[in-house]
């Protein structure tokens, strides 16, 4: 009788993600001309270690990685605590506040962060108007300003989505503990880290797999903002699969050995996040 419930949701998964996964693992032992494909081995494999273009979109990816996801954790842990607190005022408006971009349009956003950091956009003239720079930066031109521009934007988007995972769990925290830990004398930053944190590690933890699975698909913030420039400055691993794909000559199988690149960095980088929270279950 059990196995009656699950079998219509076992045959979507099997068809809808487990197939799929199959054929672009054959797909990146291909290669050739749009759909004229033939076995090749484990040359779309070697390729990869000459592809000066696919090593500087794994860098970059990796430098958005290191950069965003620990910055974006740390912000989202301290908007939870901030808005937990039951003496704050107004802790509704800032919750939707913070957590609206989540929700808003991922090209319209993109879109609006491009004009907002363009040579003439409203960035500048803050700038330029508090004389904290003399002449107008070129956010989206300059390779390192393009890269934080990006990470910028993400991380608006993405922090507040993480903080209401902390703040559902913060709810299941027992009062009586910071109760007893100020009794003791413990100030809020000790209260912090030897409270909150060791009671939500398996949601860090969670947050931390499902940002870094996120950041390494990244696609819509560099297609939109930047196009991958300048010279592939910005370029994200996900941008280079749909590159091969549509924009250069259809290269499919080298595509999907692209792809899989991401699901082995997914893997290791799981695996690491695992024993590094000390959980190996």
């Amino acid at each position: 009788m059990g196995w009656l419930f699950i079998v219509l949701a076992v045959v979507g998964i099997s068809l809808f993600y487990f197939y799929p996964m199959i054929q672009a693992l054959l797909l990146s032992f291909q290669s050739g001309m749009g759909t004229n494909l033939e076995y090749v081995g484990l040359e779309n494999y070697m390729r990869l270690f000459n592809d000066p273009t696919f090593i500087s979109a794994l860098t970059n990816t990796l430098i958005y990685l290191l950069v965003q996801v620990p910055v974006m954790i740390v912000l989202a842990l301290l908007f939870s605590v901030l808005l937990n607190d039951s003496t704050l005022k107004f802790k509704g408006f800032f919750r939707v506040a913070i957590f609206l971009p989540c929700v808003t349009s991922l090209v319209a956003y993109a879109v609006i962060f491009k004009y907002l950091f363009g040579v003439d956009g409203l960035i500048n003239e803050l700038l330029l108007n508090l004389h904290l720079v003399s002449e107008p930066l070129n956010w989206l031109s300059d390779p390192f300003l393009a890269k934080l521009t990006i990470i910028m934007a993400i991380t608006w988007r993405w922090t507040g989505y993480n903080m209401i995972f902390y703040l559902s769990a913060l709810q299941n925290v027992d009062k009586q503990m910071y109760e007893a830990a100020r009794i003791d004398g413990a100030s809020a930053i000790q209260q912090f880290f030897f409270i909150t944190v060791p009671m939500l590690k398996p949601i860090i933890l969670f947050t931390s797999i499902v940002s870094t699975i996120g950041t390494l698909q990244l696609f819509d913030e560099v297609m939109n903002i930047t196009s991958g420039g300048p010279a592939n400055a910005t370029l994200s691993i996900s941008m280079y699969i749909y590159n091969l794909s549509f924009e250069y000559t259809p290269d499919f199988g080298y595509a999907a050995t692209v792809s899989y690149v991401i699901v082995i960095l997914v893997v290791i980088l799981s695996i690491i996040q695992f024993r590094v929270a000390g959980d190996r279950k």
